[in-house]
């Protein structure tokens, strides 16, 4: 994993985030996702769910915080009446906060800073399906280069495989990225376009889209799925193999975890992946090899059908991993 060190201090901005050469101007953009909070009717059982996914749980003011390998707070858990996304906090370096602000202002957002969840760092707004994001100067949490794979290959006369009873517990290294619901997935593409600067990455019409900031980052940071209304689809852990995406699988179903999707690969992403089902309908994914754009380098965006857009391989899709439970 890269760590916070070598992926450069909140101040440090590569000389291409805005242009490449002789290219139009692109937007001043974010470079990570900082965390996310959730609100959630039962604290109890959300430690019990997330320590058995691999994520270590400690008390963070009234709620709880989430952090994988490292001392980074990824989440943040609050209690509420029911699971819904209290706030998204992005970074971004020192250099792009005027620009971003500016960006912001042109876009129109209501600015929340008389939020109850607002504090004095950085901008509090809502973007255009209601959500209340936080744009603020910090580190760079997104990786700066694709996270290396765990070679699990064998040659021949050696044991490939580990007897199960020296399985040790699967502990996600990082959040890779997170999915939202929306009602309008191009106007979501938008909003976060001209605001934050994030750039599509692929997309399936009008039904998911996918997007990745520009200064190095996997495939999507945020995601986009069609709906009746917003909601907290998912958030995607990044695990060190494809064994630990399945050993992960394992270790929730003992836990008495077993509803989800998986294992099986993306198509649009490339990565591995099980999502496991939270007590409120929403998702925690183990994934793995993500697809990974590294700065100032073009992708090619395409438009997928549906049929060629969520997976090469895998079980079925059950008919609850679509449903949005907040709407």
């Amino acid at each position: 994993m890269t760590t916070q060190a070598e992926n450069g201090g909140a101040g440090d901005r590569p000389a291409s985030a805005h242009s490449t050469g002789g290219a139009e101007a692109r937007p001043a953009s974010v470079h990570s996702i900082g965390h996310y909070a959730l609100t959630v009717p039962d604290m109890d059982r959300a430690a019990h769910f997330h320590r058995a996914f691999g994520l270590s749980v400690v008390p963070d003011g009234d709620g709880l915080a989430l952090l994988a390998q490292g001392e980074h707070i990824w989440a943040r858990l609050l209690p509420g009446e029911r699971k819904a996304l209290a706030w998204l906090s992005f970074h971004c370096f020192a250099g792009d906060f005027d620009a971003i602000r500016q960006q912001l202002v042109a876009a129109g957002v209501a600015f929340a800073g008389d939020s109850p969840h607002a504090t004095q760092e950085g901008l509090w707004f809502y973007d255009v399906d209601g959500n209340l994001v936080q744009v603020k100067v910090g580190p760079k949490t997104a990786p700066s280069a694709k996270s290396p794979l765990r070679d699990i290959h064998a040659r021949a006369d050696q044991r490939g495989a580990r007897v199960r009873s020296q399985v040790t517990t699967v502990r996600p290294r990082r959040l890779s990225h997170v999915l939202l619901f929306t009602p309008d997935v191009s106007r979501a593409l938008a909003f976060y376009g001209s605001a934050l600067g994030l750039r599509l990455s692929d997309r399936s019409g009008d039904g998911i889209a996918f997007t990745h900031a520009p200064h190095g980052c996997d495939h999507h940071l945020v995601a986009f799925a069609r709906s009746t209304a917003r909601g907290w689809h998912h958030a995607a852990w990044d695990v060190a193999s494809i064994d630990e995406v399945g050993q992960g699988a394992a270790q929730m179903a003992e836990a008495g975890y077993t509803e989800g999707w998986g294992m099986g690969r993306h198509v649009l992403g490339s990565n591995f992946f099980h999502y496991v089902r939270d007590p409120w309908g929403s998702f925690c994914e183990y994934s793995a090899d993500i697809d990974y754009i590294s700065a100032g380098q073009p992708w090619p965006a395409g438009d997928y059908p549906a049929e060629d857009a969520l997976y090469q391989w895998g079980p079925e899709v059950p008919p609850y991993f679509v449903h949005n439970a907040e709407a």
